[in-house]
């Protein structure tokens, strides 16, 4: 691999206590460079926005390098970034705003394989407009879930479509068997039929390069949480959209866009935290030249191809275990494995490999829907996430505790 982990786990101050740390999926460790950024704009001296003294500047900096680097990140406009706490709240958000324009017999499509953050704002949102609510099926079967491909076939909208249709909701990645649908082709057919689409790249942000116009995305949301950065979220849009879009917010609160889509004082020393997560990620590759969206684009790339063969090693090394329960197949997917364990709960097998100093969570994960239709909903199952600090050695102790219970179950 050309890839130097070495290098990137250096970076990563949490890592020297010897924890695999394989929770990614539901949040990364902080390189120091984010840490020093958050502490440097505590330490300079900030101040809430629109003033007239140097600490509110500032901030006012601050914001502004962050909408740029996110911007960045996803090929989108800084004008088009919309700040908040978190993915949930900005869809929330969004979906309320958009769902003043619905009308009874309006439909907005949803699908199985998403977090519960992509499908409830839209379900709830549609109940309170008197929309209906059509469904995006997964491919699963009946008989043996864990055959199943899991994938979300794009040909399936062509049904689900109709000009009634406001908004389509969809994942660019699934949050626990990894599966990547076509969003292109599937936002393609959004748009023929008149509707919006909304996608969620909270899981697939971290682990590919990102074009946000290549994939047709209205609306294209990520955590910086999930890619090395502090608690923060974003949804990316075309500003010429947002400018038709009216939310509830307060009387004195900013009326353009993206600022009336922000509520509250944000917080601003995070915001640097965020930028500086961006020009890690900029930072992982070989690339030293270019813009900072060049650079983006090559060491992303170079990111996915480490992950792929180290996802690999870890699929490989579950699937030769018997008394070990795979559920995902599909053709394109982001480096998570979803897995049981016979003779063992979800919740016993992070226990046993905590005890081993290997992090994993457990549960259905927010993918409240696919774990459903997978049989999961009640017991859950293991997740394991592969990020760009992770190496062999982490995998390799995962799948050594993984086997010893096999020897005592």
């Amino acid at each position: 691999m050309s890839f130097n982990s070495g290098r990137v786990r250096a970076a990563y101050p949490a890592l020297r206590d010897g924890t695999a740390y394989l929770d990614g999926a539901a949040g990364t460790q902080v390189p120091s460079a984010v840490i020093q950024a958050i502490a440097e704009a505590y330490q300079s001296g900030i101040g809430n926005v629109g003033g007239a003294f140097p600490a509110s500047d500032r901030s006012g900096a601050i914001v502004a390098g962050c909408r740029r680097a996110i911007a960045d990140l996803v090929g989108g406009e800084p004008d088009g970034v919309i700040l908040g706490p978190n993915m949930t709240t900005l869809t929330y958000r969004l979906a309320f705003t958009l769902a003043k324009e619905w009308r009874p017999g309006d439909e907005v499509i949803v699908s199985r394989l998403d977090h519960d953050a992509n499908i409830r704002p839209w379900v709830q949102a549609a109940a309170q407009a008197g929309a209906t609510v059509r469904w995006a099926e997964v491919d699963i079967s009946t008989t043996e879930p864990s055959a199943s491909t899991t994938e979300l076939p794009a040909a399936q909208y062509a049904d689900l479509l109709s000009p009634r249709t406001r908004v389509v909701a969809v994942t660019s990645a699934s949050n626990v068997v990894g599966t990547r649908p076509d969003v292109a082709a599937i936002a393609a057919a959004a748009h023929e039929a008149g509707a919006l689409c909304f996608v969620d790249g909270v899981h697939a942000t971290p682990h590919f390069p990102v074009d946000v116009r290549a994939l047709g995305a209205d609306f294209y949301t990520t955590s910086a949480y999930k890619w090395s950065g502090p608690h923060i979220g974003a949804v990316i849009a075309d500003p010429a959209l947002l400018e038709t879009l009216r939310p509830d917010k307060l009387a004195p609160a900013p009326e353009g866009v993206p600022g009336r889509f922000e509520r509250g004082t944000t917080a601003f020393a995070d915001l640097a935290g965020v930028t500086a997560a961006v020009e890690h990620l900029a930072s992982l590759g070989t690339a030293s030249a270019g813009s900072r969206r060049e650079r983006l684009l090559a060491s992303m790339g170079e990111v996915e191809s480490y992950e792929r063969e180290l996802f690999g090693r870890l699929l490989g090394g579950l699937a030769a275990m018997e008394h070990v329960t795979l559920y995902g197949k599909a053709a394109r997917r982001a480096p998570t494995a979803f897995f049981t364990v016979a003779g063992y709960s979800p919740r016993q097998v992070a226990a046993r490999l905590a005890a081993e100093g290997v992090n994993v969570w457990h549960g259905d994960n927010y993918a409240w829907e696919l774990a459903g239709v997978l049989g999961l909903r009640e017991s859950g199952a293991v997740r394991a996430g592969l990020v760009h600090y992770n190496d062999e050695s982490d995998v390799d102790r995962l799948l050594a505790a993984v086997a010893e219970l096999a020897k005592v179950s």
